[in-house]
């Protein structure tokens, strides 16, 4: 006759499913933590560049004159908050972009509903765009240096040439993709020319539109850090080419990598969510599932 399985024995082996199960959750949920934040994703990919990278320094790849490591960077990173060379010269180029960034919306988004509703501005005005839009933001620096000297404005009037022109055609795109469905129905309901252009036109091309802001404000961008080199008396760009000038490569590592980091950020957290959000708000994509 079989003997009866010990009591103890069977719960002994409940207790470690259970205790197992435990684990597991806990090191999903701890998994979940690290990767749901976006830390992994964030800084998993600079790892092997930035091991790549001291180790080019440490088996000087490179003369140590003109190739420093991480550590240098860090060091003349610290030095530079401390004496309060960095904060200044950041907050200097930011509110360059922002004024850049302010007048070309100001500008841009009227010319380019203007073009987009209008069939006599659009063919008196489309082939200048596409001319304008060919010619380079650092062309214009010669001459806006005669016009303007080494200021504000010069700089100014840089960011806001280089973000005209892709807004512009961003809205006249948008406009385009707005279904003639929709333009036919309000019609039909009633709606004046104005009505039709406020809850019909604006809230279509609003996709295309966020996406223009996007990409104007990334050539916005390099365009501040192009003036400044050249134009510029402050700012990370006048940080980086005075720094060439005395032959300091740690400080030269440092605006680069700022400048990476500054836009990575204004990206991530400002311009791609706005993007998003705008997308999903008019209809033109599903809401992404809770969870992922």
């Amino acid at each position: 006759m079989a003997q009866p399985e010990p009591v103890g024995g069977r719960t002994g082996a409940g207790s470690e499913r259970a205790a197992s199960r435990g684990r597991n959750r806990r090191l999903t949920a701890w998994r979940h933590r690290i990767t749901g934040n976006g830390v992994v994703r964030t800084f998993g990919p600079f790892v092997p560049i930035v091991f790549l990278w001291w180790l080019a320094a440490e088996l000087e790849v490179f003369p140590a004159a003109f190739f420093v490591g991480p550590d240098a960077v860090v060091t003349e990173f610290l030095d530079l908050v401390r004496k309060g060379v960095l904060p200044g010269y950041l907050s200097d180029s930011l509110t360059r972009l922002a004024y850049g960034v302010g007048f070309g919306l100001l500008i841009g988004l009227p010319l380019g509903y203007l073009v987009a509703m209008s069939s006599w501005a659009r063919r008196l005005t489309w082939p200048l765009l596409l001319f304008f839009q060919a010619i380079a933001d650092i062309a214009w620096l010669p001459i806006v240096i005669v016009w303007f000297g080494f200021s504000l404005t010069a700089v100014t009037f840089v960011i806001v040439y280089t973000i005209v022109f892709p807004l512009i055609l961003a809205v006249v795109a948008g406009v385009e993709q707005v279904p003639r469905e929709l333009l036919r129905a309000a019609r039909s309901l009633g709606a004046g020319r104005f009505r039709i252009f406020v809850e019909v036109i604006v809230p279509g091309a609003l996709p295309s539109v966020a996406g223009g802001i996007r990409t104007g404000l990334g050539y916005g961008w390099r365009a501040l850090i192009a003036a400044e080199i050249i134009v510029g008396t402050s700012g990370v760009g006048f940080m980086m080419f005075d720094a060439r000038r005395v032959g300091d490569v740690s400080e030269v590592f440092l605006g680069m990598i700022v400048l990476g980091v500054l836009w990575y950020a204004m990206d991530a957290l400002i311009l791609a969510p706005f993007e998003r959000a705008t997308v999903e708000r008019w209809g033109m994509v599903r809401q992404v599932e809770a969870g992922k």
